[in-house]
């Protein structure tokens, strides 16, 4: 096996903790039994001694490079990796070049593995074309992108795309306990001491991406300072660890905070007339009102939300109103909107439900939207059952159909709950209405 300068290990006490604890077979990797399981694409092709060459799709840290290099060293053919950060199409054709002379003594097809292969433009990507087809060489690449978008055609159909998945928690906690044990690669020697709880949470910063797991791991290590004075790490070290000063702004000292604060509580509480005060008094002190009108356009977003859909409308045109006329003849259009907010009928709902769907959101960033709603605009993603089974509600009566539209571990996840004031009771209704259609659906099945 042979590799590029470039490819060779750092020493291991130098490199990265990622770097020490790629798996050392294949049997040690996480997260991708459908891809190596028994009777799985490249446990048949290694077994047989045929291997195809093969697009790796998948995000950052699920295993694409650690997989290429599990793979060379299981067939024993010759390998050589590249970056198309760094590389071009002189340094594949030495590659080539190389492979062909190894190929004339009568060894079999050498391993090229293109890392980020996507960043060759369709141009250079034809260079690869005429030497896996003849298989000179067996291309492995590695791409974050899509490859229906960012791979020409001719590529495409000389591959297969192998499709990798981002690792889960379990994973990820696997993946950790084993750095935490491991005395000859990981951490092992410095016998730390980590509650499962702690490994839980650096798996669910991680998102799936079993690289940053481990260099957040790692300076969690180096930042708590436990290598030169042991004990256990918690919680509250990792949030030292994660945590980020958010920049202050003042700009106009406490009044300034003050006034507004108490024009938009006595908004919320439908006090017309504090609503008004309080406006006049921002004005009086010189308050620019295209700030004032910027706060209440969020007020009607925040503090009604669809219990009055046309307060956001109404908060819009003071804002223009304001904008065109200027002071003093704008202030009665931010008047005449403080008014209507103040006497809207009050729900927070959307406010609240969109809070919860970004908490939810920065947890589960790694999970994908379910196959029969992703876009299949190419052959391969259908292949790949993209769009499969999808339904269209106009095809139907009601203009509805009863389907998960939430990943698979979110399936019933409520964020939107309407009250029953104002134009939310009616979308109230529809929303009690379909969740009857999906349950009379859901028992048929």
């Amino acid at each position: 096996m042979t590799l590029f300068a470039d490819e060779q290990a750092a020493p291991v006490g130098h490199a990265p903790l990622a770097d020490r604890m790629r798996p050392a077979t294949l049997a040690e990797l996480l997260g991708q039994d459908a891809l190596l399981g028994p009777g799985r694409l490249l446990t048949q092709a290694l077994a047989a001694e045929r291997l195809p060459s093969m697009i790796l799709w998948g995000p950052p840290g699920c295993g694409k490079t650690t997989v290429a290099r599990l793979v060379a060293k299981q067939s024993r053919l010759p390998f050589a990796a590249l970056s198309a950060v760094f590389a071009g199409v002189k340094e594949v054709r030495a590659v080539v070049e190389r492979a062909k002379s190894l190929l004339a003594t009568g060894a079999g097809g050498s391993i090229l593995f293109m890392d980020e292969i996507h960043r060759f433009n369709k141009a250079q990507q034809d260079a690869f074309l005429p030497y896996v087809e003849n298989g000179t060489i067996i291309l492995l690449g590695a791409t974050t992108e899509n490859p229906s978008f960012e791979l020409n055609g001719a590529l495409l159909s000389r591959c297969r795309v192998v499709v990798l998945n981002p690792l889960t928690e379990a994973d990820l906690v696997v993946l950790l306990r084993r750095a935490v044990e491991d005395t000859e690669r990981g951490l092992g020697r410095l016998g730390l001491n980590l509650e499962e709880s702690l490994l839980q949470r650096i798996a669910n910063e991680a998102e799936g991406d079993g690289r940053y797991a481990l260099n957040l791991l790692e300076t969690l290590v180096t930042v708590s300072g436990v290598e030169h004075n042991p004990r256990p790490l918690t919680l509250a070290d990792l949030a030292a660890c994660l945590h980020r000063r958010a920049a202050l702004y003042d700009k106009a000292g406490e009044g300034h905070f003050n006034l507004i604060s108490a024009l938009h509580k006595s908004l919320r509480g439908s006090d017309a007339d504090a609503a008004l005060y309080w406006l006049a008094r921002m004005l009086a002190g010189g308050e620019d009102g295209l700030y004032i009108a910027r706060r209440l356009i969020r007020f009607a977003s925040e503090d009604i939300g669809n219990a009055d859909p046309q307060a956001l409308g109404m908060a819009l045109h003071a804002r223009e109103a304001y904008h065109f006329l200027g002071s003093p003849e704008g202030e009665l259009a931010l008047a005449q909107a403080v008014v209507y907010l103040a006497t809207a009928p009050k729900s927070n709902s959307l406010y609240t439900a969109y809070q919860a769907a970004q908490a939810v959101a920065k947890t589960t960033g790694h999970l994908l939207p379910p196959l029969h709603i992703r876009n299949a605009p190419t052959r391969l993603l259908k292949e790949l059952g993209y769009g499969a089974n999808y339904r269209y509600p106009h095809d139907h009566e009601l203009g509805y159909v009863a389907a998960e539209y939430l990943p698979e571990s979110l399936h019933g996840h409520r964020f939107y709950q309407p009250v029953a004031r104002g134009f939310e009771r009616e979308i109230a209704k529809r929303l009690a209405y379909w969740q009857r259609l999906k349950e009379r659906a859901n028992k048929k099945e």
